[in-house]
């Protein structure tokens, strides 16, 4: 009775080996199978910035991957196609934060885009110019959009990766600025345009009138803010939005103004 529950015991050991090894050669054969089945298309998904737009299309996104492999991705054996490369590729783009490269049941590629929100576009000393996005990484301009953001001019020097840990810098006052502008909607429904003076001053241009707020620097900015704020809600509202060519808050306390 034991040398047969024994042998009973091999025979369900040996099976179970088989039947594990037998499933084992199916599930690599499929994948080799799947592996070597060829892309049937590629599907886009770009996700747009908040106002709607893009800056890329899809025929962007197939042409960097194209230049960076060699070769299309449609009719491409599956197994050639490396999808963390292929990932790696496009968030090395200027206008991607992020992409997911994954195949679906139907040998079809599909290439998930989410874009960089320009938030400044900077037109430096040297004549460059290029935009900011909320990290301070730099982006091209668009063959396809104009963003409408907030144009920095004037004094700014060429940009360098370092910029937002530089002291005494002035794209780093731009960035800053522009972060407190965006912050605040009283400032954001005000302001079109920064400029920094060839006295290095950082000034802000409105988007209705044409006067200038001088403020000099980032220091004491949320204080700088209030007395803007202040002045406009009680002066500017009386005098009208063309009485005044310069808004000075460099002095502490104070707001200079210089008529026309």
């Amino acid at each position: 009775m034991a040398k047969k529950q024994l042998k009973d015991n091999m025979l369900g050991r040996i099976l179970a080996y088989a039947t594990f090894f037998l499933v084992a050669v199916i599930i690599v054969t499929m994948v080799q199978r799947k592996k070597s089945n060829r892309a049937t298309d590629v599907v886009f998904e770009i996700e747009a910035l908040r106002s709607g737009d893009f800056l890329i299309k899809s025929e962007d996104v197939l042409e960097i991957i194209e230049r960076s492999f060699g070769h299309e991705i449609v009719g491409e054996p599956l197994g050639d196609l490396d999808m963390e490369r292929m990932e790696r590729v496009l968030e090395e783009a200027s206008f991607i934060l992020s992409a997911d490269a994954y195949v679906d049941a139907e040998e079809v590629v599909h290439l998930d885009i989410k874009q960089r929100e320009p938030i400044v576009r900077i037109m430096d000393r040297d004549g460059q110019q290029y935009y900011l996005d909320h990290t301070g990484a730099k982006m091209d301009l668009s063959d396809h959009f104009t963003a409408h953001v907030i144009v920095a001019t004037g004094n700014i020097p060429p940009y360098d990766p370092e910029f937002p840990s530089a002291e005494n810098n002035n794209l780093r006052a731009v960035f800053e600025l522009t972060q407190k502008i965006l912050s605040d909607e009283f400032l954001e429904n005000l302001v079109g345009q920064i400029h920094v003076s060839r006295q290095d001053e950082l000034q802000m241009v409105p988007i209705v009138g044409d006067q200038r707020i001088v403020l000099g620097n980032t220091e004491e900015l949320d204080d700088k803010i209030f007395r803007l704020k202040t002045f406009y809600h009680e002066a500017m509202s009386r005098m009208g939005w063309n009485k005044y060519k310069t808004i000075n808050l460099k002095f502490r306390n104070q707001v200079v103004c210089k008529k026309r």
